[in-house]
């Protein structure tokens, strides 16, 4: 069985990752699936060639897209996975409509020390793969001037163990349709996240994990004041990003993977702040109160296997689901495995290691409609049939009725 942290190593690039089972609630645990099934021997992977190029797909949206990358380091508060840190420090990658559509080179996806660390969790050592993942186009320019006007805000938490850049091709997809997209490296929880200085922050939260000095409530007990901190730093009066008068307070909605779904959750109960959000196939770790989430709409978008369809051996959906408020879906993807709702389905794909059933191209773009759907429907006020029920388009997704 991996241990927590050979998974936070290979998540971007596996089929599953998951707690260790002492730290996750009784409800809802998952254990590891073996290392064979998540990565072969190195010899045994075919040429990056024979899979294709490795790329995400093109964003859909009418804007084209930059980005720009933040470090912020919240000293009011100890950072829980090293005390002795100088505060909590956070990684943010912006993507946000541009002003105007540029042929220039676009942002890297990742940088080589951190495509490095998740690529040979697998064991994929080559310095040609690791260019080939560090350097994927993400269809943005850096720091390029956004668009005019004023834009919800969307922040991305991704999975446990794993970087932000995860979520890249949610995060152009949904610049390119007018959003401002915040994806936040939480320290310490990953297998690696470049901060400024040449420093690599590990996954030392897996550790505490697997040795049962944490639990999942405490990681999103963490991500909950690290989205705090980040709102704080993006929409308050000293903003840390030079183009945050494009950024539109009144609208903000959160999602996230895995146990960054279930941080979502805790971030609105922490904030007023947060309008709607998404768990994207995540256990939930904290008790909503008897007034939910206070009537703002939550979406569920999870696997439609035994975990998280109604009455599954998560559990905590099913008691989730009761304590929300306002309005909601629960939606599974027929075909989905845990990082469908990620961009590992590319990555799996171009390396050749096992993937759900569901084509790399379908799982993002079924990510995407639904998620945009969500974020117009509820940040910008443009109804959506799509959330109304079953799609001729998208027939994997599935409407649950609890």
């Amino acid at each position: 069985m991996l241990t927590p942290t050979r998974a936070a190593a290979a998540a971007l690039l596996a089929c599953a990752v998951a707690l260790p089972a002492t730290a996750l609630p009784a409800t809802a645990a998952t254990p590891a699936p073996p290392v064979s099934a998540l990565a072969a021997s190195p010899g045994a992977l075919p040429p990056p060639d024979s899979v294709g190029p490795l790329a995400l797909p093109a964003p859909t949206g009418k804007s084209g897209v930059g980005t720009s990358v933040l470090h912020l380091v919240d000293r009011s508060r100890p950072d829980p996975w090293v005390p002795e840190a100088d505060g909590r420090e956070l990684m943010v990658t912006l993507h946000y409509p541009a002003a105007r559509r540029t042929a220039g080179p676009s942002a890297p996806y990742a940088t080589r020390e951190e495509a490095r660390r998740v690529l040979e969790g697998v064991g994929v050592t080559d310095p040609a793969s690791v260019s080939a993942l560090a350097g994927m186009g993400t269809y943005s320019a850096k720091d390029v001037r956004p668009a005019p006007g004023r834009h919800p805000l969307v922040l991305l938490s991704p999975g446990f163990g794993v970087p932000r850049f995860t979520l890249t091709n949610l995060a152009v997809e949904l610049a390119s349709r007018g959003y401002v997209v915040a994806s936040v490296d939480h320290a310490y929880e990953t297998s690696g996240t470049a901060v400024p200085g040449g420093r690599i922050l590990t996954c030392v939260a897996c550790e505490a994990l697997e040795d049962g000095r944490a639990k999942g409530g405490d990681v999103t007990a963490a991500r909950a004041a690290d989205v705090r901190f980040v709102l704080d730093r993006l929409t308050g009066p000293r903003p840390a990003w030079p183009y945050a008068r494009t950024i539109d307070r009144t609208r903000i909605g959160m999602a996230g993977h895995s146990i960054g779904g279930a941080s979502a959750a805790a971030a609105m109960l922490a904030d007023r702040r947060i309008d709607a959000g998404v768990n994207m196939d995540g256990a939930f770790w904290d008790t909503l109160p008897a007034g939910g989430l206070g009537g703002r709409p939550f979406l569920f978008l999870g696997t439609d296997d035994e975990t998280h369809r109604p009455g599954g051996t998560d559990t905590t959906w099913d008691t989730t689901w009761r304590a929300l408020d306002g309005w909601k879906r629960w939606l599974t993807v027929a075909g989905s495995d845990h990082f469908t709702f990620s961009d590992a389905p590319v990555i799996q794909r171009h390396f050749g290691l096992p993937a759900g059933p569901i084509p790399a191209d379908r799982a993002l773009t079924v990510t995407r409609a639904y998620l945009g759907a969500f974020f117009d429907a509820h940040l910008k006020g443009v109804p959506q049939a799509l959330l109304a029920g079953p799609s001729a388009a998208h027939p994997e997704v599935r409407f649950q009725q609890p």
